[in-house]
């Protein structure tokens, strides 16, 4: 008996420790059912850093996203480098997590590589309106490129749009989007996507360190924002919230302070170019 009680606490420890060594709070919450986007509800965002005690830092971070990327404190710099990316074509799915819909790939689809550190392409969703401003607009549509590093430090692509011509992924993605927007099934195949195909057309961005823009708004996320403003059709946003199920016009976050943070503004010199 004694031996099998120790063989029992022994398999107990083996767990909590593999558990307390993942990563967990750099993953965004995949279900919306205890949060959403409505200050009307109790559980907007305003209220989200005190639903539970790991989003703490909803409400008390000083590192928080989205941010607006106002001209008088951005500072122009050539020295970040081009944002490389060294995506390849993977199998994935499309899921409805009730605020978004996630683009996810199996495995991963290729990184990029900020500041020697290699981080890769796990998903992308969308938020519409935009959650990021440039000086106090907003945008129709952002879409975010989730990229984690081996040992979870997260770096976000985020890419605007603006109501034109259609964008070519979601274009792509369109009968998935249809076919989950007319049932309730939360995962839909999507075969062979290649994030290549995702338009960034510039390469000016904006980096600055900040935060998940959802529960748990884990801080410390190198934040890259795509200067150049796609299109999209009023339509392929329509349909994105439609497929969502969640009855919410929105799903974007309200512009957090910056607190003194440093914004930068990657654009190449002419002997780069």
């Amino acid at each position: 008996m004694k031996l099998v009680t120790q063989f029992l606490f022994h398999c107990l420890f083996i767990v909590l420790v593999l558990h307390s060594s993942r990563p967990a709070t750099s993953q965004e919450v995949d279900d919306e059912r205890e949060f959403d986007y409505s200050e009307k509800s109790g559980k907007g965002p305003s209220q989200w850093g005190e639903i539970h005690p790991e989003w703490s830092l909803c409400k008390g971070g000083s590192m928080q996203s989205p941010i607006d990327l106002l001209n008088e404190r951005v500072e122009v710099v050539s020295r970040l480098g081009r944002l490389n990316r060294n995506y390849r074509p993977s199998n994935a799915t499309l899921k409805n997590r009730g605020h978004d819909m996630k683009l996810e790939w199996e495995g991963g689809a290729g990184y990029i590589v900020i500041n020697g550190t290699q981080y890769v392409l796990q998903q992308s969703h969308w938020h519409s309106p935009s959650e990021h401003t440039i000086n106090g607009r907003k945008f129709d549509l952002e879409m975010h490129m989730f990229h984690e590093s081996s040992d979870g430090k997260v770096a976000v692509v985020g890419i605007l749009y603006t109501i034109g011509r259609p964008d070519s992924l979601l274009s792509s993605m369109r009968h998935q989007l249809s076919a989950v927007a007319g049932n309730r099934e939360e995962v839909t195949a999507m075969g062979i996507v290649d994030p290549k195909n995702i338009k960034i057309g510039s390469r000016k961005y904006y980096r600055y360190i900040g935060s998940l823009t959802i529960p748990p708004c884990t801080q410390n996320v190198v934040w890259t924002i795509v200067r150049k403003v796609r299109t999209v059709t009023r339509e392929q946003v329509r349909l994105l919230r439609l497929a969502v199920h969640d009855d919410s016009e929105t799903n974007a976050r309200p512009l957090q302070p910056i607190n003194r943070r440093s914004v930068h503004l990657y654009r190449p010199s002419e002997v780069e170019d």
